[in-house]
């Protein structure tokens, strides 16, 4: 091994990079060629952009985030509806979006996903628009009209031809569905569905009436839309109101490696920790970017890696982070004050005042920065 090689490998081993990355170098070197000149001043670069990356050692790291995000959020808009360059699916924006997502909310007040094609559907309208069929809800009232004949005691249904023929179904599948979901007997009289309550009462019609709105033909429960858009770069993109990520994905011709929900609770359970990590980051800087602010995204990151540290997605407030505090005191300063200092009280706990809350509630220097540093002087001898 030349001089110069081993003080390359040297730099590199300073500057503590992961095996993966060293081994991804080497390859792009060996690739390219690249001169022994060109690979000291890339290693000279990379060690100086890590130094530049680095902050100081006791630098309020979490402050100075919390005050990079909340400072843009007084900046943000209460407009909560917004039609996000499609007609008809509506999305929560703004500062309701950015308080659902720190607050890791179950349901986000308007789930969507936007669904991604394989390439063999992506360019094609009249297989995308199958696709959409199969996975919009379709309920009895879009494929006809409901009446019901009081005197026989039955139930008709009227069946648009042009509705079934546009979503590929047939009186007799909706029939059996109906049988199946329903219980009950159901006739095919050209192109009228005959049902016959179990009970002949009025009262009974009227439920099976009710009854009949609530079956899902086809489709998956919980999207209540699809609409189709065709973006810039030539393929088609669905767009759902509501979200039903797993049953989504295992439908053919969905490209599953860039179908994403809104949903951060869903995307934990389909795909785990690490991917809910990323999709926090990717829906806060989003909500802010759609705003027109900017922030650094480390900051986001911070809170999102907080956020699931411990295997879960947890919120930012006394149900989460806050409430789980070693600090007595810096549980109190956040919400319902009173209830944790009787708790604390009865059960003896005692505050060690390790965080910034706590001791500018007592008055004294916080642990960071220059409150972090102690100067002990020396025993003459």
């Amino acid at each position: 091994m030349s001089a110069t090689q081993k003080n390359i490998d040297e730099m590199i081993a300073d500057i503590k990079l992961p095996q993966n990355v060293i081994d991804n170098l080497n390859r792009e070197l060996k690739e390219r060629k690249v001169t022994k000149k060109q690979m000291e001043e890339i290693v000279k670069r990379l060690h100086s952009g890590y130094d530049n990356a680095k902050i100081e050692a006791g630098e309020a790291a979490g402050v100075v985030s919390a005050q990079s995000i909340g400072e843009p959020g007084t900046q943000m808009t209460m407009r909560t509806f917004h039609y996000a360059g499609v007609a008809e699916i509506n999305v929560t924006l703004g500062l309701p979006r950015l308080i659902e997502i720190v607050d890791a909310r179950k349901n986000p007040s308007t789930p969507m996903m936007t669904i991604f094609l394989e390439k063999n559907y992506s360019h094609d309208r009249d297989k995308a628009r199958e696709l959409a069929w199969k996975i919009e809800a379709t309920y009895i009232n879009v494929l006809g009209s409901i009446s019901t004949d009081i005197t026989e005691m039955k139930v008709l249904i009227d069946l648009n031809k042009k509705a079934l023929t546009q979503r590929n179904m047939t009186s007799k599948e909706i029939a059996d569905r109906i049988e199946e979901e329903l219980g009950v007997s159901c006739e095919i009289k050209g192109d009228t569905l005959v049902l016959e309550p179990g009970k002949p009462s009025y009262r009974e019609l009227l439920q099976l009436v009710k009854s009949l709105h609530s079956v899902i033909l086809k489709g998956i429960k919980g999207i209540k839309r699809v609409v189709i858009r065709k973006e810039d770069t030539g393929e088609y993109v669905l767009y759902t109101e509501g979200s039903v990520l797993k049953e989504v994905l295992a439908i053919e011709g969905v490209d599953a490696t860039r179908t994403r929900t809104n949903n951060v609770n869903e995307i934990f359970e389909v795909m785990g920790i690490e991917a809910a990590r990323q999709a926090l980051i990717n829906e806060a800087t989003d909500t802010l970017k759609e705003q027109g602010l900017n922030v650094d995204v480390r900051h986001i990151m911070l809170v999102s890696d907080i956020m699931t540290v411990d295997g879960d997605v947890k919120p930012i407030g006394r149900h989460g982070i806050s409430g789980e505090k070693a600090s007595v005191l810096a549980r109190a300063a956040f919400e319902v004050t009173v209830n944790h200092l009787l708790d604390s009280g009865m059960r003896g706990d005692v505050d060690e005042l390790r965080g910034v809350t706590e001791n500018v509630i007592v008055g004294q220097p916080i642990r960071l920065g220059t409150g972090n540093v102690k100067l002990i002087a020396r025993k003459a001898k």
